[in-house]
């Protein structure tokens, strides 16, 4: 199984080896800032079953230099840099910075249109604006992919209309969940892929203890459920899914 979105380093994980070994599948680990960029490219280089995704998160809006963008843009041909991301917009905490996150957010798709990485998508409170600045500028064949997906049905056909995947993660076995589990009913799961956001968001049974990639199997029973097919074909197709999203080699 591919894990296409978690977040991993030594300040999250003091066993950080041992829980990257219990994933016997592709990790891809997603940097929210510059800090983050430099170990998870470290992390690319030490293991061959983890790739990248590397980008400025919206709360970095009010702070971040132009600078940092350079630096950025300076690994987007590293061979193991799959995508640009989590960027985006998220209006949960502040809706003052507005104008700063979507400034930071085009840049930041601008970038991804000239070097044709796929776009990673954290869009928290801001399903809207996100929508109307993905299909603005957002080059028509750039793939991309709205991690930690929270919409209703209606939002995600339009995302997909526009070239736009839906991360499913460990929100799906939450008791309580009831528009994600008709999202992924009623939808066809080509437009799937699977994400644990370690060390977020723990799926059930494990709730309220530290995520961690392996746990992306958790994910995949509970769609297996609700789609009423096999954990194999889960796997077969969201793997195939993830490959293509991202390009990934193998």
């Amino acid at each position: 199984m591919v894990d296409t979105h978690c977040h991993l380093s030594k300040e999250i994980y003091e066993n950080l080896d041992e829980i990257i070994n219990n994933m016997k599948g592709i990790m891809i680990i997603s940097a929210t800032n510059t800090k983050e960029i430099k170990e998870v490219i470290e992390l690319t280089e030490k293991y061959d079953n983890i790739y990248a995704t590397i980008g400025i998160h919206p709360e970095e809006a009010d702070n971040y230099k132009e600078a940092d963008l350079k630096y950025l843009e300076s690994f987007l041909n590293h061979p193991k840099v799959v995508g640009i991301g989590e960027i985006g917009l998220d209006y949960h905490y502040t809706k003052e910075n507005k104008e700063k996150q979507k400034e930071l957010f085009i840049k930041q798709i601008n970038l991804a249109n000239i070097y044709h990485k796929t776009l990673v998508i954290h869009c928290r409170e801001a399903l809207e604006d996100a929508y109307n600045i993905l299909k603005e500028v957002k080059n028509k064949e750039l793939k991309g992919v709205m991690h930690c997906y929270s919409g209703n049905i209606d939002e995600a056909k339009k995302l997909i209309e526009i070239n736009m995947s839906l991360g499913i993660g460990g929100v799906l076995t939450f008791k309580n969940e009831k528009t994600l589990k008709e999202v992924v009913k009623t939808l066809d799961i080509e437009n799937f892929v699977l994400e644990t956001d370690s060390p977020y968001l723990t799926p059930e049974p494990f709730r309220g203890k530290k995520n961690e990639p392996a746990n992306v199997k958790y994910v995949a029973n509970k769609i297996s459920e609700l789609k009423n097919i096999t954990l194999d074909e889960v796997a077969n197709i969201t793997t195939a899914n993830a490959k293509r999203l991202f390009d990934l080699p193998f």
